[in-house]
Parts: structure tokens; C-alpha cells; sequence
């Protein structure tokens, strides 16, 4: 067989035509004045058809040495990319070809050839493994013993491309081999820790870093070599050398930190001298550690000595360093139009009726990760691990650096400013008691005459909101609250665009806290937002909307009043008509009028149904673009149908019934229909969240279709990937209970689907979401008050896990039914719950109170019903088995 390959291998030689011509095409392809790339890829493309043009590429490659470096690695690349779809349907032939001239360059004397060598190396071991190739090993093996530098770091960027690609391959047993091949590298690696090369002491020591978090039995064994390995270079000259022992560190905290509590000390001692490197790339690698050790969650006491030397470190290292490109940003002047580039992508998060609300992390001010956010992180997680304990060490440097008041300094006054904001959560207890004097000395800082110092104080304001609406009851605290009210508003019309950003966001938090404490301001805010919303560039554009939603979100019905609304409504109708259908501006818009119909409910209908008709439209127009782009004229993007679909929603909830006559008039039940089934995940949740909000104002239009948005919902309960699909699950769910509500018999043919879907979801209670399991507690319920004669026959397989789940279920309306649902199972089938009577006592304790007379009635009637049916002291056993605060409970139930 090898005698065949390599006669194979032999008789393959390329023509002098074909090698000009390719030759030709590279060199016009990589030549910066060609004027037509396109066309020159065309007739790349046209030669890849050709079976031999991958070995075209390779011989270049490896032998045209009379072209330019720049050809032979273009045809490199190219290769790598043909071989990437076209490997596996090669001749075996052709494969034996370009393996056997990939080899021999591992050693070649330009490095970039070697580089583009090792590239394509790990694509094929990537597509094929190293098992197909066992004469890979051998030269790599042979290059690394070579003592010939071009050949060691030839075959060191190899393996290190596969190590950091594909580490898995070298640690996996091989047929034909003694062990496995990490084993055979593992110690080639360590020795060159040792080499005067600093490429290959890089090389060697990424591709080990690259193991830990797999951490095969060879590197395990070797930890001690592998640690002795890191501490001998933890000093090295090069500084890519440091910034991996740094993140080598990094990740055994994280991954494994027992190899290294022996050495803590030195580790700590080691990352707080890095910490002050003078190459801040290797800074903030060591910076990483300290998030790292408190997310571990290993013994705080390991840190606490080395925190006031830490401290002064993380502080310093805050302030924005000379060259920080946010200080050329900065000054930019609010009335440029934003670029493409300066728009960051936006995600919208489908709807989820529930109770995981999704936190949103603290937003950024600009999305670039450094130095300086690094050491800001860190110190805010290090507050929340050692609280107060670290302010007589931060106070101090940030009292200092806030007093220097020269122009020269205001770099540090703004660190100290982001040091406050840091702290504001971990520390504020300590904070407390002098946080009016705190807040009195960040409100001028609002008007400072630095953009940046401007833009944090909005901030470092906002991270104290909820405090400062605590102190709203008394006097001082109210003045102060409307000061920085006040200033935030002063601050969103800032000429800045930094600072209006900063300020929305600063404000958006507010709101939230605030909530009807703003109502008495609500025309002056009214008239900033919109006074913004005029003045704006697209980008922060987006933050107004969302700040005007918050808004809404907070305020509610207060914003239903007619001099609001004309403040509010005209400039967003303005907008909505100058924006077409397949413009992305839309979003936030569409968003924001999500929050403005919840808001104003039924004071919404004035504007309602161009809203509604322009939804359906983008729906429809967006369908059509799924299937036919051309007809339609527009690209299929599906966050048009979430946006549109969530909106809808809103309306349904504003509205309520006052919807119905818009539903009536076109042809919603079929689109959404159509989104129930949609492929994507996030189109089907946003779907089931309408069809549960329709179900509840006017299930009457969806009766049409009724069965099929049933079984629709119901296969949404039964898939092998709910994991992955467990917000699209939990609104369909929910939508199934509230169509069973309102349509009654109609849900019977579906109810046991979605009864034998149920009842393990509730029985994999601690592996799935609380929402879930909440919602499908209620469905149960509900299908169970609906049709208790279906559902009570197999009472015995769900009553303890359903009544968990109900037990840890808030008092609402939807309880309510869940519990019309248990007593009219009871009725029915009393023997059904006996075994679980201990379950549901608890159940039914879980309620604070009751407020439906006729449901308390029914409840006392099941609990006395149980005690007369068990006798000889079978009830007093069952009472005895309760905690003392449920008996105290079920007392109001009078047994």
C-alpha cells in the first residue's frame, strides 16, 4: 500500500502551462493595483474544479522558489481554504501528494513559509487526524530534536497550531502507538522552556497552556515540572512570555486551584509585581487573576494580607494611560454623524412570560476591554468578597487624587471617580453613613469641564441609585434626588456624545429605582428626552429609546395624560413614517413602543392601529423574504418578525379586549400561526408569548385554527433539545393554560400530550429553570380544572412534584386557577392524592392568603374532607409529619 501511494506520489508532476497560469492568478490576486478581484476569485474558483489544482498550490508552495514569498504563501492559503470542503472527497492519491510536500518545508528557510506550512498542517489534521497521518508525528518529533532553529520553530508553530485547534487529537490513544502523543511531546515542550530562543520558549509554553483545562494524565503527572517551568520563566525578557505564565496562572485558579495553594504566596506576590508591568498587555493578563481567585471562591484569607499593596496597584492602573483611544473619542462632538462602524450590534431578547427575569449586566461605556476596566472589575469584585475592610486603604488614595483640582490632574480625579462607582455595591455599608456628602460631592462633577470626568460621575451616580431613592422620604434626600435628576437630564443634552451616553444609561438606571417617584417631573424629563431624541446621531439614538422605555416601564398609567403624550408622541410618529420597513433603525422604535402600550393601556387605541397594520405588514413582507428575497425586495432578517411580534404583545396587554377589533379586521391568526412554527427558536418564543396574550383578550379569533396551535404548543413540551429550547417551551406552555382557560372543552383532545410532557418536566424539577417549572405547574392546574375527569385518573404519577412545584409558586390569579385545578382533581379521584396528603398540606400552606372567597371555601372543603376520610388517627400521623409554621398555616383552613 505505501509503495503504491508513494508511486502515486511520484508520478504526479505538474505542467509548466498550468503552473504559469496559476502562478499568474496569484500574483494578480495579491497585487494591490489589480482593479478586478472578483473576477480573478471566478477563475480560482473555476480551477478548483480541476481534481490536481490543490497540488498545483502545494508544489508552489514548497518548491517555486523563484517567485516571491508573497505567491507561495498566497497559494498557501488558498489551499488551506480549498482543503477545508474539499479534503475529505480528495484522492487518497492527491492527499499522500500534499502531505508528503508539506513535510519537508516544516524546515524552510523563510518563516513565513513556515508559518503558512503549519497552518495548513493543522486544517488537514483537523479534517483527517493525526492517525492518517503517522509521518506527521515522526517529523515533527525529528525537527524538535534537530538543534536547527528554522526546523525547531518550524515544527514548534505547527504543533502549536494544533494544540491550540485541535489539543484533543494528541491526547487520544493511537492505533500502533505505544502512547499517546502528548506523552511523546509533553517533555520535548518543558525543555524548551529552557531555549535561548525566545520564539520557541513562546511557542512551547502557549501550546502546554493550551492543555489545562483539559489536563490529560501526562500533564497532571508533570504539574511540579510544569509550575518549576513557570516560576523559571515568570521573569523572562520577552514579554509574550510573561503575559502566558500570567494566563497560565490565570486558568489553573480557575480550573485547577490546588496545584497551586502550595505556591500561593509566590503566585500572588509574582501577579501584584506583573500587575505593574511595564507592558500593559502583560498587565492586564495578571490583572485577570484577581476576578479569577475571588470567582473560585478559595479562602479570602490567602488575599487579605497582600490587599494594601494590591489596592494602590489596581487604582493606578485605572487611570486612563496617555495613549487610551476613548481620550481621542472623547472629544467628539455630538452634532457628527456616527459611521457604520461606531454601531454596535444590538441584540432584542424575545419576550418571556415568567419569573427569570434576565439581569442586565451594568452596560459598558464602550465595549473594549483593557487595562483599565480590568482593574475596575477587579476591585469591584474584591469589595464584594472583603466589604469595608478595604476602604481605610482605597479611601485615602481616592481623597488625594480627588484634591488635586489642577487641570494636569484630571486624570486621576476621574479614576477616583470610577473607584467610587467600583466600590458602590461591595462596600456600602461602609459607605453609607457618608453617602449624602458623597453624592453633594459627584453632583457639580456633572458640569466639570472634562467630557470623560462628566461621563463618569453619571456613572458612578447611577451605581448608587437605588440609596438615593431610599432617601427620597426626607427633605435633604428628595432635594438631592431631584438634583441629580436634574443634572442627569442637563447631562443628556450635553454637546458629547460620550457623555450623552453615559447619561442615558446613568438615567435609564434611575428610572428603574425611581419608578412613580418621578411622576411629579414627568413633563420636564419628557421634554429632555425628546429635546435629545431630536438632536442625537444614530448610535445613541438607540439609548434614548431605551431610556424613554424605561421610562414608560416605570411611570406606567401617570403617562396617560394628554400634555405628556403630546410632548412624547408626535417626534416618534415623525420617526416611525420616516423609517422604512427594512431599516434595522426600527428595532429600538418598535421596542420602545413595546413599553409606551403596556404603559398608557388603553390610552394607547389613538395610535393603535397604523402600529398594529405596519406589524403585520413587516411580518408578512419578512415571510416572503424567508422563502423569495427577490419578490419581496428586502433580506430575510428575523429580528424584524421578534421585534414586530413582541409589539404585538405590548398591544394585546395595553389594550386588552380593545384589540379584538383590529385582530378581526386581518389576517394575524395565520401569520402567527406560521411563527409557531418557525425554525428559529426566538421566532417561535416571541410567537407562543402573542398566542398566550391573544388567548386572554380574544381567543375567539383564534378558534378557527385552535387544534392546530395546540398540537403546534404541545410539540414545543416534547423535544429532545428542551434544554436548548426552554424559553420557547415555557411560553407555550403558558399559552396552552391560558387557551385551556378560555376555551374549556375545546382543549380536551390535547390534554394528556401535554399532561404526559408535564409531568417529568416537573419531575426534572432541580435541572431545568424556575420558570418553566412554574408555568407548567399552573398549566397543569388548569388543564386539570378544566377537565378533571381526563387528568385526575392518573393523580398518583405527578401530586408530590406538582405540588413542590406549587408550593413554590407566589400568590397570584394564576394560582389561583392551579388550585381550582387540585380541588376539582380531588373531587373526582380523593384516593388519587393520599399518598401525597403531606405534599399538598404544603402546598396549600404556601399561601399567605387566599383572596377568592369561593376558592377558600373549596380548599377548606378538601382538607375537611381528608380528615374525615382518614381515621384512627391516620390524619394526626399525616399533621404531625408538617413543620409547625405550615400546621400554623392550614389553621385558617379551620382543621
Amino acid at each position: 500500500m505505501a509503495a503504491a501511494a508513494a508511486a502515486a506520489t511520484a508520478s504526479w508532476q505538474p505542467q509548466e502551462e498550468g503552473f504559469k497560469e496559476i502562478c499568474g492568478l496569484l500574483e494578480q490576486h495579491i497585487s494591490p493595483s489589480s482593479s478586478d478581484k472578483s473576477q480573478i476569485l471566478q477563475q480560482l474558483q473555476h480551477y478548483s474544479q480541476f481534481p490536481d489544482f490543490n497540488n498545483y498550490l502545494a508544489f508552489i508552495l514548497a518548491h517555486a522558489e523563484a517567485k516571491s514569498v508573497e505567491v507561495r504563501q498566497a497559494a498557501g492559503l488558498l489551499l488551506k481554504n480549498n482543503l477545508r470542503s474539499a479534503f475529505k472527497s480528495m484522492s487518497p492519491a492527491n492527499q499522500q501528494y500534499i502531505k508528503s510536500e508539506l513535510l519537508p518545508c516544516l524546515g524552510a528557510a523563510d518563516r513565513h513559509i513556515r508559518s503558512t506550512v503549519g497552518t495548513v498542517i493543522s486544517v488537514i489534521v483537523e479534517l483527517g487526524g493525526v492517525f492518517g497521518w503517522p509521518e506527521l508525528l515522526q517529523a515533527l518529533a525529528n525537527c524538535l530534536d534537530s538543534n536547527d532553529l528554522n526546523h525547531m520553530e518550524g515544527a514548534m508553530d505547527a504543533l502549536s497550531k494544533i494544540c491550540e485547534d485541535i489539543p484533543q487529537v494528541l491526547d487520544s490513544d493511537m492505533p500502533g502507538l505505544a502512547e499517546r502523543p502528548i506523552n511523546v511531546f509533553l517533555p520535548r515542550l518543558f525543555q524548551f522552556f529552557k531555549s535561548p530562543h525566545a520564539s520557541l520558549r513562546k511557542l512551547s509554553l502557549g501550546s502546554v497552556n493550551q492543555y489545562i483545562m483539559l489536563m490529560p494524565t501526562a500533564l497532571y503527572v508533570s504539574m511540579d515540572q510544569y509550575l518549576q517551568g513557570l516560576f523559571v520563566l515568570a521573569h523572562d525578557p520577552a514579554a509574550e512570555v510573561r503575559k502566558l505564565v500570567c494566563a497560565a496562572f490565570v486558568q489553573l485558579i480557575e480550573v485547577r486551584p490546588s496545584f497551586l495553594e502550595p505556591h500561593l504566596k509566590n503566585v500572588i506576590e509574582y501577579m501584584l509585581q506583573v500587575n505593574k508591568d511595564t507592558d500593559d498587555e502583560v498587565a492586564l493578563e495578571a490583572c485577570e487573576f484577581w476576578s479569577a481567585y475571588c470567582d473560585a471562591q478559595l479562602p479570602p484569607e490567602n488575599l487579605r494580607e497582600f490587599l494594601p499593596r494590591l489596592i494602590p496597584v489596581l487604582l493606578s492602573n485605572m487611570i486612563y494611560s496617555e495613549d487610551d483611544e476613548t481620550l481621542v473619542d472623547a472629544e467628539e462632538d455630538g452634532s457628527l454623524p456616527d459611521r457604520d462602524q461606531d454601531l454596535r450590534p444590538r441584540f432584542h431578547s424575545s419576550r418571556l412570560h415568567g419569573s427569570d427575569s434576565v439581569e442586565d449586566d451594568d452596560d459598558d461605556i464602550v465595549n473594549v476591554w483593557n487595562l483599565r476596566k480590568c482593574s475596575a472589575a477587579a476591585l469591584d469584585i474584591i469589595s464584594n468578597v472583603f466589604g469595608d475592610e478595604i476602604l481605610p486603604t482605597l479611601m485615602p488614595i481616592v481623597q488625594a487624587k480627588l484634591s488635586a483640582t489642577d487641570d494636569a490632574s484630571w486624570r486621576e480625579r476621574e479614576a477616583a471617580v470610577l473607584a467610587i462607582g467600583a466600590i458602590a455595591e461591595g462596600c456600602i455599608s461602609g459607605l453609607y453613613p457618608h453617602l449624602h456628602e458623597i453624592v453633594a460631592f459627584l453632583i457639580p462633577l456633572l458640569d466639570d469641564k472634562f467630557p470623560l470626568i462628566r461621563s463618569i460621575s453619571c456613572w458612578t451616580l447611577s451605581r448608587f441609585s437605588k440609596f438615593i431613592v431610599q432617601g427620597i422620604g426626607h427633605q435633604k434626600g428628595y432635594e438631592q434626588f431631584d438634583k441629580i435628576l436634574m443634572g442627569l437630564l442637563r447631562r443628556i443634552l450635553d454637546t458629547n456624545k460620550r457623555v450623552q451616553e453615559a447619561a442615558c444609561s446613568a438615567f435609564a438606571t434611575l428610572e428603574e429605582e425611581a419608578a412613580e417617584e418621578l411622576a411629579p417631573r414627568l413633563e420636564t424629563i419628557l421634554q429632555h428626552l425628546m429635546c435629545a431624541f431630536g438632536k442625537y446621531q444614530r448610535r445613541n439614538l438607540r439609548i434614548v429609546y431605551d431610556a424613554i422605555g424605561t421610562l414608560a416601564d416605570a411611570v406606567g398609567g401617570e403617562l396617560n395624560q394628554p400634555t405628556y403624550l403630546d410632548i412624547l408622541m408626535p417626534p416618534l410618529i415623525t420617526k416611525w413614517q420616516q423609517l422604512s420597513n427594512s431599516d434595522k433603525d426600527l428595532f429600538p422604535l418598535l421596542e420602545c413602543f413595546t413599553s409606551i402600550a403596556q404603559a398608557l393601556g388603553t390610552g394607547f387605541s389613538q395610535f393603535a392601529e397604523p402600529v398594529f397594520q405596519r406589524c403585520l405588514t413587516i411580518i408578512q413582507t419578512q415571510q416572503l423574504a424567508k422563502v423569495d428575497p427577490v419578490s419581496a425586495g428586502i433580506q430575510y432578517d428575523k429580528e424584524f418578525i421578534v421585534c414586530c411580534l413582541d409589539l404585538l404583545s405590548g398591544l394585546a396587554e395595553g389594550l386588552g379586549s380593545g384589540i379584538e377589533s383590529l385582530v378581526s379586521q386581518g389576517n394575524l391568526r395565520d401569520l402567527l400561526l406560521q411563527c409557531c412554527m418557525d425554525d428559529a427558536s426566538d421566532v417561535r418564543q416571541s410567537a407562543f408569548a402573542l398566542l398566550g396574550d391573544l388567548a386572554r383578550v380574544c381567543p375567539v379569533h383564534l378558534r378557527p385554527r385552535l387544534s392546530e396551535f395546540l398540537d403546534v404548543a404541545a410539540k414545543q413540551l416534547n423535544t429532545p433539545k428542551l434544554k436548548e429550547t426552554i424559553s420557547v417551551a415555557n411560553n407555550a406552555c403558558w399559552a396552552i393554560g391560558e387557551l385551556a382557560v378560555k376555551v374549556n372543552q375545546d382543549i380536551s383532545p390535547i390534554v394528556m400530550t401535554v399532561i404526559s410532557c408535564l409531568v417529568p418536566i416537573l419531575q426534572h424539577a432541580e435541572e431545568l429553570n424556575k420558570s418553566l417549572i412554574e408555568n407548567g405547574a399552573i398549566t397543569l392546574g388548569r388543564l386539570a380544572w378544566v377537565c378533571p375527569e381526563l387528568v385526575s385518573p392518573h393523580m398518583e404519577h405527578f401530586m408530590q412534584s406538582w405540588c413542590t412545584a406549587l408550593s413554590k409558586i407566589r400568590d397570584d390569579i394564576e394560582k389561583e386557577d392551579a388550585f381550582r385545578g387540585l380541588c376539582a382533581m380531588v373531587r373526582a379521584n380523593p384516593s388519587g392524592a393520599l399518598n401525597s396528603l403531606v405534599f399538598m398540606c404544603k402546598a396549600i400552606a404556601s399561601w399567605h392568603e387566599i383572596r377568592s372567597e369561593e376558592l377558600h371555601n373549596e380548599v377548606c372543603q378538601v382538607l375537611h374532607g381528608y380528615k374525615q376520610m382518614l381515621r384512627n388517627g391516620a390524619w394526626e400521623q399525616c399533621m404531625s409529619a408538617l413543620e409547625p409554621p405550615v400546621k400554623e398555616r392550614l389553621s385558617k383552613y379551620q382543621v
